[in-house]
């Protein structure tokens, strides 16, 4: 069965293009969250192999996103911070569990991984690669973009900020320019 694999975009050295991914989950950790609820995907695996990996954190395989929104809401009324990881496709599954936020404001933090964005091979992932920020703001959602390596840790402190401390829903969205191109590998 033919899989797909993730190409640096040009310009990024192959150093960059690691650097960034390496500097999430400690920020995730630094920022005190104690839960990574996530569907499995390419551009967010280096997050959730520390996460699997770490005793300290409780890493959780969802079925389907908008799980998450209802897990992170549990695990913010039992004491403890979490953080979504997501691709822009399963941006669409949430909007209607994202009323859950906006009605109990507890803090959500997403990291989404975009396709359909740039060069994008796969045609079905354009109608909501086009539209995820723009979904994520009309359900009250706060976003930033990295599109470059050097934009993702101040940027995701920024988002963890805002989210935990002002009780806000806020989305780091990691564009496919800095994720890479995806290709089918035969």
């Amino acid at each position: 069965m033919p899989k797909t694999q993730t190409q640096p975009h040009s310009g990024a050295p192959a150093e960059d293009q690691s650097s960034w991914q390496e500097q999430i989950y400690p920020i995730l950790k630094s920022s005190g969250i104690k839960h990574i609820a996530y569907v499995p995907d390419a551009g967010h695996a280096k997050s959730i192999e520390s996460a699997c990996a770490d005793p300290e954190m409780q890493s959780v395989v969802l079925t389907t996103e908008e799980e998450g929104l209802g897990y992170l809401a549990g695990a913010w009324l039992g004491g403890d911070r979490g953080a979504l990881l997501l691709q822009s496709s399963g941006v669409g599954n949430c909007i209607n569990t994202l009323a859950l936020q906006a009605c109990a404001r507890f803090p959500l933090l997403m990291l989404v991984t975009m396709r359909g964005d740039w060069a994008e091979f796969n045609p079905w992932q354009n109608p909501m690669g086009q539209q995820t920020e723009k979904v994520l703001n009309m359900m009250g959602v706060l976003t930033w973009r990295a599109d470059q390596p050097e934009q993702v840790a101040p940027l995701l402190k920024g988002a963890a900020t805002m989210a935990f401390d002002g009780d806000t829903a806020c989305a780091l969205i990691l564009g496919q320019q800095l994720i890479g191109a995806k290709e089918w590998v035969q």
